[in-house]
């Protein structure tokens, strides 16, 4: 997988608006716990594929997970905030979708990294072995 930034990668791109939406749907929230745990959650989404990617190598993979943590973080705090009522049940839908999806990609862009990482097998052929 060739990018020159982390900007180039769709992932990163949903991640920011994912947390863009976090932050709409609690603007008014006044319950400032579940507020600021969500926000902080989205925020590290995004934050995490950046910072991987800029480290690069095993680091990413790593970050990856990170991330997808994060995701999984949002997802959960989706469903407690729409049953407590501090967010209606389309804005929670949306928030589990898009966590979902994310989820998805962060595994994809991992699995691809770790294509890419390996090396090919270099098992030798019974012509190649030394026989002495």
């Amino acid at each position: 997988m060739a990018f020159q930034s982390f900007e180039d990668l769709e992932v990163w791109k949903r991640s920011c608006n994912l947390a863009v939406f976090v932050y709409e749907s609690l603007k008014d929230s006044r319950d400032f716990g579940m507020k600021d745990q969500m926000q902080r959650a989205a925020v590290s989404v995004a934050s995490n594929i950046a910072e991987g990617s800029e480290r690069g190598g095993k680091d990413f993979e790593r970050f990856l997970k990170v991330a997808r943590g994060s995701a999984a973080e949002v997802r959960t705090q989706a469903h407690i905030a729409a049953k407590v009522g501090v967010i209606n049940t389309e804005q929670m839908r949306k928030m589990v979708e898009e966590t979902k999806g994310i989820a998805r990609m962060l595994t994809g862009l991992a699995k691809s990294l770790n294509t890419e990482n390996r090396t090919p097998n270099t098992a030798t052929t019974e012509d190649e072995e030394f026989h002495g």
